[in-house]
């Protein structure tokens, strides 16, 4: 007898859907956004804060650990981890984009129906594409 799943799969939540969906405290989720622009904070010892946003909700996420190379402020993240009891998400493992140009579709999926989308974003991915081919 075989089973089906009725329940989607889910890549990330979006802050929105983090707030939307009540997620309780030390739940294991992915969180996917933006990385918002000057709210990354660093320290010595390898510790980061920073806010991931969908464009209507930012939830703090606090790593330690080494970053991607591709991390920066204002590009599209997803982290694994878990909420804390004051709403702060802790990380154990950040996944950054792999190039200037490509959005994972589920964080691009989650700017369009927050209304984020930047048209320039698919210009962006389909020009690279092109581009990448004759390299």
């Amino acid at each position: 007898m075989k089973r089906i799943c009725a329940a989607p799969i889910v890549f990330f939540n979006s802050p929105s859907d983090v707030a939307e969906k009540h997620i309780p405290a030390g739940t294991r989720i992915r969180l996917g956004g933006l990385v918002k622009p000057g709210s990354v904070a660093r320290s010595d010892d390898l510790k980061i804060r920073f806010d991931v946003t969908d464009g209507n909700r930012d939830i703090v996420v606090a790593y330690q650990g080494v970053l991607p190379d591709l991390f920066r402020e204002g590009q599209g993240v997803v982290a694994e981890g878990a909420l804390d009891g004051a709403g702060q998400f802790n990380a154990d493992t950040i996944l950054a984009k792999h190039d200037e140009t490509y959005m994972p579709k589920e964080v691009a999926d989650a700017l369009k129906k927050s209304g984020h989308w930047k048209d320039d974003y698919g210009k962006q991915a389909s020009e690279s594409s092109k581009g990448g081919a004759a390299k």
